[in-house]
């Protein structure tokens, strides 16, 4: 028995390759003693792979609700802070913080290819300066050459009628769309004189609806002045600009000494009929209580800017241009305000025009200047031939 014992012992140990070999049973069940933790360690990273993705899925999940959640968050909090904060607002209907573009130097108008251009500036109040471009017209250009603010200044009594034009918000006297459109009233033979107001570009001050209108008059009397007197004075504005036009004509009218004629370009109504059809509102246009967040606090900072309410009170000619394309300043607000423009009672027996340009022109809120029919345009309601010729 020991030998047997013995020679079984040393077969199992020392000649157990063989006897594995030669035994398929044997050799298709490897020993869970040995092998069973070795298998069990190489399964395991499979098993953590399946696994993960339910996680992982679980993770992007969670993440995506944490962003959403933020993202209602900052949505319901702007109503509110607004709301406690309503400068935030003015600031939003001002834009005068955009320069655009950039970089530019107001004091050197010939960088803008306005060659025939003097900058300068003037003090409607004490300590506060604002800074102005008096554009002569464009058959002025050689003698303009050179020339220092007296020559500018005595332009204005030749024989060319002025346009005083209001800018809208954001950037400067220099932006693109008002630099061309200064080339285009130029070459048609009017002086252009425009100017930043308060808190805009490089004039002190801070922006408010009374202050711009402030700015306008004193410009509007300071070119009156100078002027010829039998030479027309016409006051142009464009976007807000327009709301800027309409109260000044307004203290111009009630004095008794209105403008030869207004040119609105892009008008609205009321600043908050065009704040709730401003683009940027569309998110919070629908949201109960918009008018209350909102509206409410343009109103707060004595923002009114309502050209329809003006309206009642204008007594010169009026002509309107919008293109249909518009969407800063929607065009059903500039033909509601020419419908009310007709109907003014202080209108009655002036000129009132509203000339729509289709969508298809591509002019949208700036662009008008680009038409080639602004110049007939402007004779036709003008009734005066091309100031070039006269």
């Amino acid at each position: 028995m020991r030998k047997r014992t013995n020679s079984l012992t040393d077969t199992g140990t020392g000649s157990g390759g063989s006897l594995l070999d030669s035994d398929p049973d044997l050799k298709q069940r490897p020993s869970r003693g040995a092998a069973g933790p070795a298998a069990e360690d190489r399964e395991e990273p499979g098993e953590d792979r399946s696994m993960a993705k339910p996680f992982r899925r679980l993770g992007l999940l969670g993440k995506l609700k944490r962003t959403v959640l933020w993202l209602l968050l900052f949505y319901v909090s702007i109503p509110f802070i607004i709301k406690l904060c309503p400068s935030i607002q003015a600031k939003l209907v001002f834009l005068n913080f955009v320069r655009l573009p950039y970089f530019i130097d107001l004091k050197r108008p010939l960088d803008q290819g306005l060659n025939h251009t003097h900058n300068f500036y003037l003090e409607p109040e004490a300590g506060l300066k604002i800074g102005v471009w008096h554009t002569v017209p464009d058959q002025m250009w050689r003698e303009a050459q050179g020339k220092q603010g007296d020559w500018f200044d005595a332009t204005l009594s030749s024989a060319h009628p002025a346009i005083l034009y209001l800018h809208g918000n954001s950037g400067t006297r220099g932006g693109d769309h008002r630099v061309q459109l200064y080339k285009v009233l130029s070459s048609l033979g009017y002086h252009v004189i425009t100017f930043d107001y308060r808190g805009w570009g490089d004039s002190d001050g801070s922006p408010s609806e009374g202050g711009m209108t402030s700015d306008a008059l004193f410009l509007y009397d300071w070119l009156k002045q100078r002027l010829d007197k039998k030479r027309p004075l016409y006051i142009w504005g464009h976007s807000l600009g327009t709301g800027v036009a309409t109260n000044l004509v307004r203290q111009l009218c009630d004095r008794g000494s209105p403008p030869d004629a207004l040119i609105l370009e892009s008008p609205f109504t009321n600043i908050r009929e065009e704040a709730k059809s401003h683009p940027f509102s569309m998110v919070y246009r629908y949201l109960p209580g918009f008018d209350w967040f909102f509206l409410d606090a343009i109103t707060a900072n004595n923002i009114r800017f309502a050209s329809d309410e003006n309206m009642s009170h204008i007594s010169c000619p009026v002509l309107i241009l919008h293109a249909e394309d518009d969407a800063v300043v929607p065009f059903h607000l500039g033909k509601k305000l020419y419908t009310l423009a007709a109907q003014s009672e202080t209108l009655i027996g002036h000129k009132v025009q509203f000339v729509p340009f289709p969508s298809s022109l591509n002019y949208r809120h700036k662009f008008i200047y680009r038409s080639p029919e602004l110049p007939s345009i402007l004779s036709d309601f003008f009734g005066t031939a091309d100031p070039n010729t006269q």
